[in-house]
């Protein structure tokens, strides 16, 4: 550990109780600067951690976890939790192979409540567990954390409007860094915040409704009348009562880097024996000036120079290809829209965005009304192209399903990030969307694993496709392979290398096919193969070739259960093929972080696993 005063020295998060507030910043310090290197050297979520720094203090200072709980919204801004709650010492492993994870982690710790790579699920889980409280008798405290751009996902209304009317004690904190308070009214509103977010003030407050219904007859009157004029002062204020009319106390916009005010406002919230909404206001990427300048970029970031805040390495990716596809398609289509899901930069659509500003869409987390909203606008005669990850897709399959296909509309779907993720994890593989569309009548999807396959896949089907089409892409660059492989835009590309074996593959692993059968032709073994750009529906032409093959293998980088594979021979058994069958994916289990070079290999996926068992034939 670093020359730190008191980061991995003290017992943590006990130890929090003991520190004066001057220490309390030593230690916010401390933190920021074991975040920012850590990050430089493993990549990670970087803007949102440096933003709840001393909010994570004081939450632990004030609660006692893992009795009382915390349920952090998404989950990758736990960074600081994760060094109160005794992983100071192995915070270096960040996102590492058998290192802790980026995001929460109950496997990992017992101050970790769920895993959360979602957005907007924190009030629901967190009302969950209040509730259960309330039913056995126990005084616990539970504290969901979330932000103000999770709170574009409808699931967030639903959860804050249940628990509104619940009337179950429980604490929400919304870390809000988009706020600004208009300047007439901004100071005394600051100042009002901090006043009412007092435990002082609520006590008296407590205290003097309590006294005044005590008066006879003319008491509960008061203090009625009072409670209005209060109300009314309020709502003039801060222009809205919109979380107490859902039911919830209200308290802020309390300054959320003033870790005395976080404390008093935390002890304040404690004593409300009904739900609290604690509205604090938060700068992301606070302390390194390249982030709080540029947040978006260090959202979510790979190496990087500290000194400079440069990336250690870049260059082309799939998002990128795929947005500048998407570009030039807009350029020549005025009907060609984008839309997104608070991901404009990760699914690379930054620069349609500031193009083509009237025909791009950021709904914010709202993936299933990305999808609806996308077979609207089809319906309406536009072209929408939706650029989601892989894993976030998956929220939206019932739209995919009743405004998708069943609706015939023109939908186009880039999903991104498909496949293994790496270093971001058990939330975030991409292994789920095969199987998922491969249920859905009708729909079309293809696997493209070069970058020019990609543009003309992209091209096809904004040209040509006339329901919903699915074009799904891994993360990072395209894997070479050798000149004498030429890869056609068409639905497969078949090579026939005299053999009596065969593999089918398709996406990223078919790079690793093709250089496994050339290391293998080398040693005087021949595998022919079938290389899969159209996954739904595969042409009978295929079955038709796979069935002259004594020994069939499929790999793919896919959950086993509903996959193409599954389908295939499901088709080859009903075609009365009698040789083997071997299929190779990830069979029911969720993939943990790992490079995503480990995960290939670990799964027997990559170059090297396939030319080791075909060696061995």
């Amino acid at each position: 550990m670093e020359n730190f005063e008191f980061l991995g020295k003290l017992k943590l998060p006990d130890d929090l109780k003991k520190l004066n507030m001057n220490e309390l910043e030593t230690l916010a310090t401390e933190i920021r600067a074991k975040m920012i290197k850590t990050v430089s050297q493993n990549g990670g979520h970087l803007s949102s951690n440096l933003g709840v720094v001393e909010l994570s203090i004081a939450m632990h200072r004030m609660f006692n976890s893992p009795n009382d709980k915390f349920v952090w919204d998404v989950g990758h801004q736990v960074y600081a939790h994760k060094l109160l709650t005794g992983r100071a010492n192995e915070f270096d492993t960040l996102r590492t192979e058998n290192g802790i994870s980026g995001f929460c982690a109950p496997n990992e710790s017992e101050h970790d409540t769920f895993y959360s790579g979602h957005s907007s699920t924190s009030i629901s889980s967190a009302l969950g567990i209040a509730e259960a409280n309330k039913r056995l008798g126990k005084n616990d405290y539970t504290v969901a954390v979330i932000g103000d751009g999770a709170l574009t996902g409808g699931m967030a209304y639903e959860a804050l409007n249940n628990a509104g009317r619940s009337g179950t004690r429980l604490i929400v904190i919304l870390n809000d860094n988009e706020m600004s308070i208009s300047e007439n009214v901004g100071s005394m509103a600051r100042y009002l915040a901090v006043v009412r977010s007092k435990p002082e003030y609520n006590k008296l407050k407590a205290k003097t409704e309590s006294t005044l219904n005590k008066i006879p007859l003319i008491g509960s009157g008061i203090a009625r009348f009072v409670s209005k004029i209060k109300s009314d002062i309020k709502s003039t204020m801060y222009e809205s009562t919109f979380f107490e009319d859902l039911g919830f106390k209200y308290m802020g916009p309390i300054d959320g880097h003033n870790l005395e005010h976080l404390c008093e406002a935390l002890d304040s919230a404690k004593l409300v024996n009904a739900p609290v909404l604690l509205h604090i206001s938060t700068v992301k990427g606070k302390g390194y000036d390249f982030a709080e300048k540029s947040p978006s970029t260090y959202h979510g970031i790979s190496k990087f120079n500290v000194e400079t805040g440069e990336p250690v390495s870049s260059g082309a990716n799939f998002s990128s290809v795929f947005g500048d596809e998407l570009c030039a398609l807009a350029d020549e289509n005025d009907k060609v829209c984008a839309i997104t899901a608070a991901m404009a930069l990760g699914t690379g659509l930054k620069d349609f965005s500031e193009k083509f500003a009237d025909r791009f869409y950021d709904v914010g987390i709202a993936e299933e009304h990305a999808v609806t909203f996308a077979s609207g606008l089809a319906k309406g005669g536009m072209i929408p192209v939706v650029a989601l990850y892989s894993t976030f897709l998956q929220r939206a399959y019932d739209q995919l399903v009743h405004d998708g296909t069943l609706q015939e509309q023109k939908v186009i779907i880039g999903v991104d990030r498909a496949g293994f993720v790496g270093e971001d994890g058990v939330t975030h593989q991409g292994l789920l969307d095969v199987s998922l569309i491969n249920s859905i009548p009708n729909a079309t999807m293809y696997s493209p694993f070069t970058f020019e396959i990609l543009r003309k896949d992209l091209r096809n089907a904004v040209n040509n496709a006339s329901n919903l089409t699915i074009i799904r892409y891994p993360r990072g660059g395209e894997i070479k392979i050798p000149n004498t492989y030429v890869i056609t835009d068409s639905e497969f590309d078949y090579f026939d290398n005299n053999s009596s074996k065969l593999i089918v593959s398709y996406g990223r692993v078919t790079a690793e096919v093709i250089n496994a059968v050339e290391q293998l032709k080398n040693k005087g073994v021949n595998i022919s193969i079938i290389s899969l750009n159209k996954i739904k529906p595969i042409s009978d032409e295929v079955y038709d070739i796979a069935l002259k093959y004594s020994e069939i293998y499929f790999y793919e980088e896919s959950v086993r259960s509903g996959s193409i594979g599954q389908s295939f021979a499901d088709i080859l058994c009903e075609r009365c093929y009698n040789g083997r069958y071997e299929h190779v994916a990830v069979k029911d289990s969720f993939v943990p972080h790992a490079t995503v070079k480990s995960l290939l290999k670990r799964y027997k996926l990559d170059t090297e696993s396939i030319v080791e068992k075909f060696s061995e034939k």
